[in-house]
């Protein structure tokens, strides 16, 4: 299995995305040279707007199906920097907010059906290197006092 690293979007690692069909995914906003790298080995990646940027930066989505021929399959474990006293990464259960430095642990998968080949990249493990939390509407507080010059 390979690594890559990059910066957090639209991360759904510790339940689904249930948009379509349900999903664990991310899409990895990667540098130039990784984005021509994967492009290059015959892997999408496409340019999408991020939330700290003007500009549409290189972006490759790796997912992990939920369900499988033989049932339903685990969430891609979640990890820290850390370790604990057995030496392994310090499992995470948190969401990942978008710009998240991280590192994907991918593995390549290729098949064909119907005379058509396919090929992409499964999500196995996400080691948060710098975190930025994840904020919904409901962390805005209606109560505190805002200025209306303010706004």
């Amino acid at each position: 299995m390979a690594i890559v690293e990059g910066k957090a979007m639209w991360a759904s690692i510790t339940a689904p995305n249930t948009t379509y069909e349900p999903v664990y995914s991310i899409n990895l906003v990667v540098d130039n040279a990784t984005a021509q790298e994967f492009s290059d080995n015959g892997y999408t990646v496409k340019n999408k707007a991020v939330s700290w940027s003007d500009e549409e930066l290189p972006t490759i989505v790796i997912k992990r199906k939920v369900t499988a021929p033989w049932g339903e399959r685990e969430a891609p474990e979640l990890v820290s920097t850390t370790r604990g006293e057995d030496g392994k990464w310090t499992p995470l259960n948190v969401k990942v907010g978008n710009g998240s430095d991280v590192k994907v642990q991918y593995k390549e998968w290729e098949s064909e059906k119907n005379g058509v080949a396919y090929k992409g990249l499964e999500l196995m493990k996400v080691q948060v290197v710098e975190l930025i939390p994840y904020e919904t509407e409901e962390d805005f507080d209606s109560d505190e006092d805002f200025e209306t010059d303010e706004l």
